[in-house]
């Protein structure tokens, strides 16, 4: 399998495309709080509107929802999550999948500020 990653059209994309286990590859706070949940996280798991955190501190994990959302005018995806110490969307701004869906990149704007990029595990 080749490691080349294609952009996906995020406009017609259906929503169980986010769902799944995802690695955070990296990450920019900006102005989000160090200490909260999705800033903590090491890995995401996206399943049946159900969302995981699990980060390296057991203490921080959490469980809540998780929603597709988009937006009126231009269709795009914003990924709203509910944790119980945290409540926020972020803007995708990216999906690239590999031709045989076995790899895929997934980037987050959070409302914050903070940047994130996801690798599927």
């Amino acid at each position: 399998m080749s490691d080349l990653l294609l952009d996906i059209n995020l406009q017609n994309l259906p929503d169980d495309y986010f769902a799944g286990d995802w690695q955070v590859a990296s990450r920019v706070l900006n102005s989000n709080d160090p200490g909260s949940p999705l800033a903590q996280a090491a890995r995401l798991r996206l399943e049946s509107n159900r969302l995981e955190t699990q980060a390296p501190e057991a203490r921080h994990n959490q469980s809540g929802r998780w929603s597709v959302l988009r937006d009126d005018l231009l269709k795009r995806p914003y990924l709203r999550f509910e944790l119980p110490a945290e409540q926020t969307r972020a803007l995708v701004t990216r999906l690239r999948r590999s031709s045989d869906g076995a790899k895929s990149q997934l980037n987050l704007y959070f409302a914050s500020g903070m940047e994130m990029q996801l690798e599927r595990v």
